[in-house]
Order: C-alpha cells, then structure tokens, then sequence
C-alpha cells in the first residue's frame, strides 16, 4: 500500500511538472505577436525568396504554430528602399529578415568584404569564409550592431551581361554604361574598369536596359534566367565571379528575446536548413559537373564567354587599387584573416 502510496505522488509529482512547463510555455506563446514579419528584396522562385519562404515554414511547423512569420518580398516593408532594411531590423518596424551582406553594408562596413573585387574566386572560398572564423567575427560584428545573426544563405556568383559585345578583357569595358547596385564599392570597382556605373534601383533598371540607357548590368545567373534577362537585349554574359553575395537571416532583438530558450533553438536551427537548402537552389546548374543552367541560357543564342586564368588575373590588378582602398575601411585584420581562410580552403 505505501509502496502504491508512493508511486502515485510521484505520478502526481509528475504531471504537475509537466502541466507547469507546458503552463509555462503556453503564457510565453500568449506573448508572441500573432505573425512576424520577415523582410526580403526576391521572392520565390529566386534561391533568396525560396530560403526566406521555407524557414517561415518550417519554423510555423516546428512550433506547431505558436510562431507565425510572413514573408514580405521586394524590400516592401521599407518602401523598396533595400539599404534601409538593416536600420529597419534594428529599431524593430522589422522582425526579421533574409538580407544581403551588400544592402547592409552601409550600416555595416564589415559587410563589404564580400564586395572586393575578386576576392573569392570559387563556392568553396565562400563556404571557407562564412562556415568559418570569418563567419563567426562578422556575425559578432552584427550582434554589436543591434541584430541577432542566425544562418547564412545565398544570393550568388554576380556575373557581368551587356547588350553590346563580348567582354574578355578590362579594356572592353570601357564607356559602357553597366547599372550597379547602390554600394560606393560597386561604383568604385567598374569605374576603375573603365565603365560608366550607374546606380539604380531595379524597377529603374529594367526599363532602362530595354531602352538602352544602360548597356549591362551585374547579377546572379539565377535572376538574369528567371526575370528573362535575355528578352532585354541582354545578350553577352561574361563569367567572372568578381564578387559573391551572401544572405543573412537574423532577428530582432527585442523579438528574439520574446521567445521561449525552445523556440529560439527552433528558429535558429530552421534557419540553418533552411539557408543550406537556398545555397543548394543558388548553386544549381552553375557549379561543373551539373552547367545545366548556363547551358539553357547558351541555347537561347545568349554568348557566354569564360575567362581563362590570365584573362581573370588582368581584371584582378585592373581592381587592385579599388580593393586596397576597400581593405582600409573594411578592417586590414577581417581582411587579411579572409585571405588567408580562402587561402587554405
């Protein structure tokens, strides 16, 4: 009998335990905001719009709904202003975000260093600087800065199309009017090859290609196929891999520290899977064996011309003095300690 005694108390024991976690949990998730905005510049289909949408969901899943999170493509939640998004991060009018090192980079000088100017020449230079010490700096670097870094995704290779002629060397650069994204460092770089850059907005770009009041433009291969880039006259596409553009996800603080220590494990891991699955979609087709992709853009009559190495290496010092420059605002130490992690990839 007290041995029964006994094994009901501890029964009872417990499940008031349990009932007290899941109390405890059940009043956190009252807390939680009904849904989350998440802050991106590409929807789907784009690798950048298909990470953002699967971490949503798979964080809604794991928690069984207690979080919520929309995703909010085109930079609409700071009116399409895409470097105003890391401010917004910050002050909370944002959640969250999937957001480029390059529209952040105005905030955070660090960011740049993913913009000199052939710095990574393959996927495993990115992979050596993000999954590594370089990685974990620049994500402290951001928790200084007022945002909590989660998991890295990707945007992609930026690769240079012109509507004029086959680029090969710096020289055939020269006087074109190549569209770049609002960064001094992109201005910078195609000025010192010899181009005429113009910063635009996208929504401005398109037009502006078809008309030809710019002559070329630099993108992932993923964005010039998917919005058809061909169709705007965009008929030369030089492969250069002169700059990568990782993605970022990361919380606010304010919002981060609303949830449960599970919930933030939840989160946090979604948005691992999530952005090693948008790094697969990014690399698609792109990386040899698999060139399906290039391949399909070559069909449609489209000259792809791939750099040799020495080809390459005349781009490389026709830059060198653009990212010298860049390594004294960037931080000579981030900077030396990325050489030398792409070095020994």
């Amino acid at each position: 009998m007290k041995k029964m005694t006994s094994l009901l108390a501890a029964a009872a024991m417990s499940f008031g335990a349990t009932a007290f976690a899941v109390g405890v949990q059940s009043a956190a998730a009252q807390d939680y905001k009904d849904e989350y905005s998440v802050s991106t510049v590409l929807p789907e289909p784009f690798p950048w719009g298909v990470a953002a949408e699967e971490w949503a969901d798979l964080v809604e899943e794991r928690t069984d709904g207690r979080i919520k999170m929309r995703v909010h493509p085109g930079a609409e939640l700071v009116q399409g202003n895409q470097t105003r998004e890391f401010t917004a991060l910050r002050r909370g009018s944002i959640d969250m975000a999937v957001g480029s090192t390059i529209n952040w980079s105005p905030q955070v000088k660090q960011l740049n260093l993913f913009s000199l100017p052939f710095l990574m020449p393959d996927y495993e230079a990115i992979d050596a600087l993000t999954q590594g010490e370089v990685g974990d700096e620049i994500f402290s670097i951001l928790e200084d800065n007022g945002v909590v870094p989660l998991a890295w995704a990707e945007n992609g290779f930026r690769e240079l199309t012109n509507s004029q002629h086959p680029v090969r060397t710096p020289e055939d650069l020269e006087g074109l009017k190549i569209r770049v994204v609002g960064s001094p460092l992109f201005n910078d770089t195609f000025t010192a090859l010899g181009a005429n850059p113009t910063q635009m907005s996208w929504a401005d770009a398109q037009p502006a290609l078809t008309t030809g009041a710019v002559d070329g433009q630099e993108n992932p291969l993923t964005i010039y196929t998917t919005l058809g880039m061909d169709e705007l006259g965009q008929d030369y596409i030089t492969l250069w891999g002169y700059m990568a553009d990782p993605l970022i996800y990361a919380v606010n603080p304010d919002v981060w520290e609303s949830f449960t220590e599970e919930d933030q494990e939840i989160v946090r891991q979604a948005a691992i899977d999530s952005g090693a699955h948008g790094i697969e979609v990014a690399r698609e087709g792109l990386v040899p064996p698999d060139t399906s992709l290039i391949d399909s853009i070559e069909e449609k009559g489209v000259e792809v011309t791939r750099l040799s190495d020495e080809e390459r290496a005349a781009f490389v010092e026709a830059t060198r003095g653009v990212y010298e420059e860049w390594t004294q605002e960037i931080g000579p130490d981030l900077v030396e300690k990325a050489e030398e992690a792409i070095e020994n990839r």
